[in-house]
């Protein structure tokens, strides 16, 4: 079964208003909650696309309780590992009036070393020989090098990593022994290169440069609706999607890292599990608010991703 590992979950909240201006109440209307944080939402499509998996999720307090009754009722198995304070909170806006999204997002509780351990252990622990994804942002405290070191740590199960600020930073500075994947977005890759990445060969190149100083096996880079690419041992790869009407961009990247897994898990070479992530990356943008992909649309773009070795 696949682990997935959220250090950062959040009760994610969305609805809707006519239009955003500053001083009166905004009454959102059309509210839904989700489950949320990279892991978590990973593990929702893994199990949407008809995968098994586990979440270990550091949840605490009454919304951490909320949080676990939401993850259980979509049917993923959790593993709970006890966070200090709340666990925090996000909220989306919609405005009809431009069609744009207000993303607002609570920052996470300090975590003191000795719980930060203690977790590394646990997913250790709770790995197995399958695949492990460390997915999302990293609570304060938590040492920037932990993905490094679940890594270095897991023995006969690979990792897969898709994070961001210091945690992705120290993670690109490598090597990282044990780590299958890693995962970005075009504006962290330009971010870590320190220059615009305007073109697919731009792209190309950078990942080739992380992947040639053992980062990862494969790194794979997104490029919004350009599909992404993929640079790993068996060459290197682009997989543009197919153009669809783009409701939110909510959620894309996590069900991309879910059906490119849940694909190796099942055997598919790397850039069979390239064409999954990117219709699963385009069907996500269909749904609305935070909402992710779901199968039936999955399964009618992964034909039309195209798949082009470079």
């Amino acid at each position: 079964m696949i682990l997935t590992v959220t250090l950062n979950p959040a009760l994610d909240l969305a609805g809707g208003v006519e239009r955003v201006v500053p001083g009166p109440k905004l009454r959102l209307g059309g509210l839904r909650r989700d489950p949320g944080g990279g892991g978590v939402n990973v593990a929702r499509v893994v199990a949407r696309l008809g995968g098994e998996g586990r979440a270990l999720v550091a949840l605490g307090g009454a919304v951490g309780a909320q949080l676990a009754a939401l993850i259980r009722a979509e049917g993923v198995v959790l593993v709970p590992f006890d966070a200090p304070g709340e666990t925090r909170q996000s909220l989306t806006v919609h405005c009809a009036q431009t069609g744009g999204e207000y993303r607002f997002v609570l920052p996470g509780e300090d975590w003191p070393e000795a719980l930060a351990k203690a977790a590394l252990d646990t997913a250790v622990s709770e790995a197995g020989a399958g695949l492990v994804v460390l997915s999302g942002s990293q609570p304060p405290g938590v040492p920037d090098d932990f993905a490094h070191r679940l890594a270095a740590g897991l023995g006969r199960a690979a990792l897969i990593v898709d994070t961001s600020g210091a945690a992705l930073r120290a993670v690109a500075s490598g090597p990282n022994p044990g780590l299958l994947a890693l995962r970005m977005d075009e504006a962290e890759a330009q971010a870590l290169s320190g220059r615009a990445l305007a073109t697919l060969g731009e792209t190309l190149r950078f990942a080739a440069s992380l992947q040639a100083r053992d980062v990862a096996r494969m790194v794979v880079i997104a490029r919004g609706a350009q599909g992404s690419v993929m640079v790993g041992p068996g060459g290197a790869f682009a997989c543009a999607p197919p153009r669809v009407q783009v409701v939110s961009k909510v959620g894309a990247g996590d069900s991309f890292t879910a059906a490119f897994v849940l694909a190796l898990d099942r055997g598919a070479p790397a850039e069979e599990a390239l064409r999954m992530g990117t219709a699963a990356a385009a069907a996500a943008v269909t749904t609305g608010g935070t909402d992710l992909c779901h199968a039936a649309d999955v399964a009618r773009l992964a034909p039309l991703c195209r798949v082009e070795r470079l």
